[in-house]
């Protein structure tokens, strides 16, 4: 069922973000034919440099794009025609984002480890379990009943550092009183995300070498837990594989889009490899989400950069990734 999707206004509070010619070397690329998805020899275009710490990058219902930029404690957004400015400030290190049904901005947040409004309100929704503060919570995903999925895989590993206090988990919010672990033993759960029917949620492993899928139960359980698809460009570790899988997006055909080290990497609803999108960043994407009046710009972001790319498919219409 279609739902509306609340349009949600929030005040800029300052002028464009500045590029800075010592970031990290980005580019522009071009796309491979993906049938359905993008056209070959579409230009990757790079639109901004020089931002802080970019991730969770969501379409917003006005067409623009909204993303963190956890590193000066912001959210900013990119306007149609490609400008890039500050739209939320002292965001407590915000990561993840999502709008839930009531078309309010909430917040994986890192500063203080937490789950909470960002827009209009500032509001803690979770900040503990079974008395536990928190890892580092990283990504989200709302459900049309209001509940939030979102994964808690701790710091990024440090060689020789000491281990994290808990085990990295994916939590289920139903409420500020009822918070239940849905699923451990993923080394580094990092991007989150609901199918369009919100029957399975999609989990990126950065540590492994595959997206997982669990069905979701009627009490927003998880069950069933299984490989969907496995990714390429896999690098080899003393300890394991690194895949860097983070972000993830579906289109309004249920395909899945990754963003990982190899870059954009594209699969069908059964979890077939399509084709992978490549971007100009040295250590691969970190986030992506559909945008633009029609849905059909693929914006994508990390390493201090933000690209966009003119797709065939559109995003979904009802939710915003």
């Amino acid at each position: 069922m279609q739902r509306a999707f609340a349009f949600v206004l929030i005040v800029t509070v300052g002028g464009p973000v500045a590029a800075q010619e010592g970031a990290a070397a980005l580019s522009e690329t071009t796309t491979p034919d993906i049938s359905g998805v993008v056209a070959g020899g579409t230009k990757v275009e790079l639109v901004a440099r020089g931002l802080r710490g970019t991730e969770s990058a969501i379409g917003a219902p006005d067409g623009t794009l909204l993303f963190t930029e956890q590193d000066v404690n912001r959210v900013s957004r990119i306007d149609q025609s490609g400008g890039v400015r500050p739209y939320l400030s002292n965001t407590n290190g915000a990561m993840g984002l999502a709008f839930d049904r009531f078309g309010r901005l909430i917040a994986a947040q890192t500063t203080n480890p937490q789950i909470a409004v960002l827009w209009p309100t500032r509001d803690v929704l979770a900040d503990s379990f079974e008395g536990h503060a928190f890892l580092r919570p990283d990504d989200l995903a709302v459900d049309r009943l209001g509940g939030i999925y979102f994964s808690d895989p701790g710091p990024p590993p440090q060689p020789g550092g000491p281990p994290p206090a808990r085990a990295p988990t994916v939590f289920y919010v139903r409420s500020e009183s009822d918070i239940v672990a849905v699923a451990e033993g993923i080394e580094r759960p990092t991007g989150v995300l609901l199918s369009l029917d919100e029957q399975v949620l999609y989990v990126a492993d950065a540590l492994g070498d595959a997206v997982l899928a669990f069905d979701v139960r009627p009490d927003g359980t998880l069950t069933n837990r299984r490989v969907f698809a496995r990714l390429e460009g896999v690098v080899k570790t003393e300890t394991g594989v690194r895949s860097g899988a983070d972000g993830l997006a579906v289109d309004a055909e249920g395909r899945l889009y990754v963003a990982t080290l190899a870059g954009v990497q594209v699969f069908s609803p059964q979890g077939r490899h399509l084709g992978t999108i490549p971007v100009g960043a040295a250590e691969g994407p970190q986030s992506l989400a559909f945008g633009g009046p029609d849905r059909r710009t693929l914006y994508i972001v990390g390493r201090g950069g933000a690209w966009r790319v003119a797709m065939l498919t559109e995003g979904p219409t009802d939710r915003a990734k």
